[in-house]
């Protein structure tokens, strides 16, 4: 299985890809888009360009987003949900499910502890995915985020297998 996780941002948005064999993480690819443009709609329009690029040059199975955290500037928090808007709406047009994923989730799934500084994380995803270059700090928190939605969606593809079966042996 291909993961992309998207980390949103309308001036750096980073993604990182990584393919899933079983408990097995590798890396593919990581980088963050910059926003081109002065006015929003053409800022978003970079970011929608951008990343539908990397879908299609990466063909992932799955995506996987960071939910937005409402900070104290009204209009920050507006944008960043604009580019966010972005960041979902590319993986949903090339028919890819979408996880999301809070950020305390991610850092708790990938270093163990839910308010983990950036150093860890970005450590963490460097232990998880030898040989991984990172690009930056929001390609690095793309990656982590990729990292959470595979350990996700392998438990609960294992929870699902095991009530399957245990339902047929209940009809057996």
């Amino acid at each position: 299985m291909r993961v992309l996780g998207i980390d949103p941002g309308l001036r750096n948005m980073g993604w990182g890809v990584i393919d899933v064999d079983g408990s097995r993480l590798s890396h593919v690819a990581n980088g963050t888009c910059h926003s081109l443009g002065k006015d929003l709609g053409a800022r978003l329009l970079s970011l929608h360009t951008q990343l539908t690029d990397i879908v299609g040059r990466y063909r992932p199975d799955t995506a996987a987003v960071e939910q937005t955290f409402v900070n104290k500037d009204g209009a920050g928090t507006l944008k960043l949900g604009q580019a966010r808007g972005i960041a979902l709406l590319v993986p949903a047009q090339a028919g890819l499910t979408i996880g999301e994923y809070a950020p305390n989730s991610v850092k708790k799934t990938v270093v163990g502890v839910g308010h983990a500084a950036k150093e860890q994380v970005q450590h963490m995803v460097k232990m998880q995915l030898p040989g991984a270059d990172l690009t930056g700090p929001d390609a690095a928190d793309a990656l982590a985020i990729a990292i959470c939605h595979a350990h996700h969606t392998a438990s609960s593809g294992a929870l699902a297998i095991a009530m399957a079966a245990a339902d047929a042996r209940v009809r057996a």
